[in-house]
């Protein structure tokens, strides 16, 4: 598979769009990454924004940027609440530090604007974080997805094909 071997931190927080954390969960799996799913807490449940739960496998505080591949950011309004966590916050900075994948979707791109990564990258993101993510400066593109270096961003759950590709292809 193209991804065995491949280790993927899927975020989580109260607040998560279904699609676009448990899509990239599956779809990871998938392909023969070992994925895990990263909350505040270990074994706590989050709730999305339509009362589906997903269950950390680990804390954010427990991991290093080292131990993964990729991290994979969903959307909803559950971005607004991870970078709450300086835990969250510190991975993904770490991540990007190391050029190791980011992803992000729809207002994910709330975290990674928290975590100082977006100077100058070209990304996407749904359109009303769009001054957020200018104010960060990102250069903001309106398309399904934006691969800049070790960033790849997306829009909406309709673009979680082309995400999931992107995110692929690049850890092939």
């Amino acid at each position: 598979m193209e991804l065995d071997g491949k280790r993927i931190a899927v975020l989580a927080e109260d607040t998560y769009e279904e699609m676009e954390l448990w899509y990239p969960k599956i779809r990871l799996t998938e392909a023969g990454a070992e994925v895990h799913v990263v909350g505040p807490e270990a074994g706590a449940t989050y709730t999305s924004k339509h009362g589906l739960p997903v269950t950390a496998d680990v804390a954010a505080d427990d991991i290093a940027a080292g131990e993964y591949d990729a991290v994979v950011i969903p959307g909803g309004y559950s971005p607004d609440r991870m970078r709450r966590h300086e835990s969250m916050v510190k991975f993904v900075r770490e991540m990007s530090d190391q050029g190791k994948v980011v992803a992000f979707i729809c207002h994910a791109g709330w975290l990674p604007i928290s975590a100082g990564i977006l100077k100058g990258k070209r990304a996407t993101s749904f359109f009303s974080i769009k001054d957020d993510m200018v104010n960060a400066g990102a250069k903001w593109e309106d398309a399904e997805v934006v691969v800049d270096g070790n960033l790849i961003s997306s829009r909406t759950p309709d673009d979680l094909p082309a995400f999931l590709r992107a995110i692929i292809e690049k850890l092939s």
